[in-house]
């Protein structure tokens, strides 16, 4: 989406012209919300005003040490087949109940992560001349850089958030079309991350009883793309959210999160505190993972919350097909389907799947129900 007037959007998207212009006025300045910090913003603009949940506090707030988001451990994945088999079983219940789990011994060293958060740290904080200059809303492009890619969609508020993205797959960028201040370590995070989730992939195949090449071979990480998120610390965390409720439009995600922690997930209607771990990385099922098991696995609404002492930094790496396919077609796998468990989703390409996604944005409801027979 890369509209150049007000009248473009507004035949697209039903806004009062009051609010249109305001969108369009931040989006001009090309500096994000880290521009409004930047400029000494006191009161936040009424454009990031979100509406209260109704499940307020986290369960698990007032008690850090108390984590009932699964912790699974990779360290002896390859010692024996009863090793293996007991951590599939760890992800199949995590899976199935929680739909995210904690990773640790995942192979990628500790040094990675940390170079990986102080990369994205250093892209933010360069010069705002250089940055601007990678400011889009050209789907087309190898690395996007913008605040809330569902800006001029039907969200409710805007989230305190600005984002950068390049895809690894199918087609990887060049090394010179990384951006210089993170180049090295965007390759390198970028070749251990595909790697474990190839890994992951495996595992949850077989948690499902299939061979561990099944759902790898649906296409399903034909796209990975790492979304680079940037929380600036907020002067009125109360009144907005550094991402709203939503699940992910992916097969599945890996994420790696900063220190400052913020991210919830919804489970029996009550929010859970993801506490950061400093070696973990965050998994979750996506959309399309759900509906490809038949809802099995599960895509659990998330959030994070806005922060007063960011930025926090977090990185998201979307195991997706290729967003450019409309060929493809995915539905619930076969295997898995029986006279009790019949398909409750038609087939969809992916590619009008995340057009759906985009165009409904982060409005607190989840797309898979567009798709349910």
């Amino acid at each position: 989406m890369d509209f150049t007037t007000t009248d473009e959007i507004a035949s697209k998207f039903k806004f009062n012209s009051g609010r249109l212009h305001e969108l369009k006025a931040f989006d001009d300045t090309k500096a994000g919300v880290k521009g409004l910090v930047d400029e000494g913003v006191i009161k936040i603009p009424t454009l990031f005003h979100h509406p209260p949940d109704k499940f307020e506090k986290a369960t698990n707030s007032s008690n850090t040490q108390h984590n009932l988001i699964p912790v699974i451990d990779f360290a002896n994945i390859g010692k024996d087949s009863i090793t293996r088999q007991e951590i599939i079983s760890k992800v199949k219940e995590a899976s199935e109940t929680w739909g995210f789990f904690q990773l640790v011994n995942h192979g990628i060293p500790l040094s990675v992560l940390e170079d990986m958060k102080d990369g994205v740290l250093r892209f933010y904080e360069q010069d705002f001349e250089v940055k601007k200059e990678l400011y889009s809303r050209d789907q087309t492009r190898s690395l996007i850089y913008n605040s809330n890619f569902d800006l001029y969609s039907n969200s409710p508020a805007l989230n305190w958030r600005d984002t950068f993205a390049c895809h690894l797959a199918p087609n990887t960028p060049k090394p010179e079309d990384f951006p210089v201040v993170c180049r090295d370590i965007l390759l390198e995070y970028g070749e251990h991350i595909m790697k474990l989730g190839m890994t992951v992939f495996e595992l949850l195949s077989e948690a499902l009883g299939l061979d561990k090449d099944h759902v790898k071979n649906l296409g399903c990480s034909e796209g990975i793309m790492l979304l680079c998120h940037y929380y600036p610390a907020c002067p009125e965390p109360e009144l907005t959210m550094g991402t709203t409720k939503h699940s992910d439009n992916s097969f599945l995600t890996l994420l790696l999160q900063d220190h400052i922690g913020g991210l919830q997930v919804l489970h029996k209607d009550k929010w859970f505190d993801i506490p950061p771990i400093p070696e973990a990385l965050v998994v979750n099922i996506g959309d399309l993972l759900q509906l490809v098991t038949n809802d099995k696995f599960k895509s659990v609404e998330h959030r994070v919350l806005a922060n007063s002492i960011g930025p926090r930094i977090s990185v998201a790496c979307f195991f997706m097909a290729d967003h450019r396919s409309k060929e493809k077609l995915y539905g619930p796998i076969k295997e898995l389907l029986s006279q009790d468990n019949p398909p409750r989703y038609r087939e969809t390409n992916f590619a009008d799947y995340v057009d759906y996604y985009k165009a409904k944005g982060l409005d607190g409801t989840s797309s898979l129900q567009h798709f349910k027979l």
